[in-house]
């Protein structure tokens, strides 16, 4: 859109079904890099894909005329098919329904930036549950128990 400027920050977070540790770490790097191109091939601008076993954290700069449903939903299904036909698992590969997503401005984006890149060691010291829902909390969401990820 000429005329159109703007800078929009977002960190996406979503799970693999079942909050299963399907994401091994021999070939976490090769999905994460697939995850951006598709982020790339949408014409939205990945800055970091990292996670852990069972979750993922993106941070994309997003242009106004993208959805980020659009987005998530094209990300999670390009990859479970990436992850499909690569033959990883011995079992069909799915991501849990639903995202969180959290917007940040440019002066946040370098701390948001190494928060994702120190999955593994933040990890260590908190669940997934507890860092989702400390998000929710930050980021003053209101949200039902009953719709958030499967936790055990």
């Amino acid at each position: 859109m000429a005329g159109t400027y703007s800078q929009l920050y977002i960190h996406v977070v979503f799970a693999v079904k079942g909050r299963e540790n399907h994401l091994r770490k021999e070939w976490r790097e090769e999905i994460f890099q697939y995850i951006s191109g598709i982020i790339t091939k949408k014409e939205q601008k990945s800055i970091i894909v990292n996670g852990v076993a069972d979750h993922v954290h993106i941070l994309v700069g997003l242009s106004p005329s993208m959805k980020i449903s659009d987005l998530v939903r094209d990300i999670k299904n390009n990859s479970t098919n990436f992850i499909n036909s690569k033959n990883f698992l011995k079992t069909e590969f799915k991501w849990q329904e639903g995202y969180g997503a959290f917007s940040y401005s440019q002066t946040h984006v370098q701390s948001v930036y190494k928060y994702i890149l120190k999955q593994e060691q933040h990890h260590e010291k908190q669940s997934f549950k507890e860092e989702y829902l400390e998000m929710l909390k930050k980021f003053e969401v209101d949200y039902n128990e009953k719709y958030l990820f499967e936790w055990d």
